[in-house]
């Protein structure tokens, strides 16, 4: 079962992707970013190889797409804000690009 992000795994595991782009959500316990990509073609390829993953691994993104920007929110909604899984998947999409 996967569990909500604790205090010490917080100091862990975010500054790594914070280093990356991503943010933490101001109206959430979830983390954001925005991905840019050469056109419509390279960012719907991208969420079409996440999707692999998000379904692979029962986790699925907030995100939208317009045009040639993709952004994704990440939260674990079942246990109200973040856990490894978001991590995880966070890691996954920086690899992705």
């Amino acid at each position: 079962m996967t569990e909500k992000l604790s205090d010490t795994a917080r100091e862990t595991l975010l500054p790594a992707l914070l280093s990356t782009g991503w943010a933490m959500a101001e109206d959430a316990d979830a983390l954001t970013k925005s991905f840019r990509f050469d056109d419509f073609t390279a960012a719907f390829a991208f969420m079409t190889r996440a999707a692999l993953y998000a379904e692979k691994w029962d986790h699925h993104p907030d995100w939208s797409n317009s045009y040639n920007r993709v952004k994704v929110t990440l939260t674990t909604h079942d246990l109200g804000g973040l856990s490894t899984l978001d991590v995880k998947l966070a890691r996954k999409l920086d690899q992705l690009v």
